[in-house]
């Protein structure tokens, strides 16, 4: 094969050899992190990045193909994203365009926002595994201690295949409205939560105000070494949920880094 008149010779198996080496030697690496987040969509960016960039190990764990949850969409598959004025600072952060619109609201580009937060997040050191889903999680001395993860194709395939584990000093559920982690642990605990009744509350109707004001307030502990963010945290504590506008899934992001960043460092 000629390319600008040099002569390339391409062997196939060196090529699929330092995919499964390198592959393999991250996965590895990353069986042992300060903070593994469940869930790759704007608030688990944004809490992996800033993690990161503190100097903890993180790394996240995301069932899909694709990274950013639903803010590829962005309403009703118009890909238009909106954010309030407390949480512009941020997309000036990461360097992502905001057009202000009026009444303090700015309309951004959610296919720019979705790949300029997962860019900015891996270049901070933020290690992102796709396809990969939490099927359980390890609780020691009732502390949440890790993940079991396996391979996503595996559970959409329903087969019986044994999963792998991951240590972790702290686990974030960013898996959004499903809140899947703290599901996972309601399941096999019972109703032990931090939240009033024990039990995950559930989402209530749409409501931006009020969804966007309570997400701050329910970004906190759950259980121990379990924390929410984004959308699973008002899942798990019963306020709306607020549609098109991001500004609370990333200011809550920050919120969940800035907690774990001042109790492991």
């Amino acid at each position: 094969m000629k390319f600008s008149g040099v002569k390339m010779e391409l062997d196939d198996i060196i090529i699929s050899k330092a995919i499964v080496e390198e592959f393999t030697k991250e996965f590895m690496d990353y069986m042992e992190v300060d903070v593994a987040i469940g869930g790759g969509g704007p608030s688990g960016l944004a809490a992996g990045y800033y993690l990161a960039k503190s100097g903890l190990k993180v790394a996240l764990f995301e069932r899909k193909l694709s990274i950013g949850g639903g803010m590829w969409g962005g309403g009703m598959m118009f890909n238009k994203i909106v954010v309030q004025e407390e949480s512009r600072r941020i997309l000036d952060e990461f360097g992502i365009n905001a057009i202000y619109y009026k009444d303090n609201y700015y309309v951004a580009d959610s296919i720019e926002t979705v790949s300029t937060l997962c860019s900015k997040a891996t270049k901070a050191g933020l290690k992102i595994f796709n396809l990969m889903s939490i099927e359980d999680v390890m609780i020691r001395n009732e502390e949440i201690k890790g993940l079991v993860l396996n391979w996503s194709a595996v559970e959409m395939g329903g087969l019986h295949v044994d999963p792998l584990t991951m240590r972790s000093k702290a686990v974030v559920d960013a898996t959004g409205h499903a809140c899947e982690i703290v599901n996972v642990v309601q399941d096999k605990i019972g109703p032990k939560l931090n939240t009033e009744n024990g039990k995950i509350m559930g989402e209530k109707p749409m409501w931006a105000e009020i969804g966007e004001k309570s997400i701050m307030d329910n970004t906190k502990e759950v259980y121990p070494n379990l924390y929410v963010t984004g959308m699973a945290a008002n899942a798990v504590y019963g306020s709306p949920r607020m549609g098109p506008i991001f500004g609370g899934m990333l200011l809550s992001g920050e919120k969940i880094a800035e907690i774990l960043i001042e109790k492991l460092k």
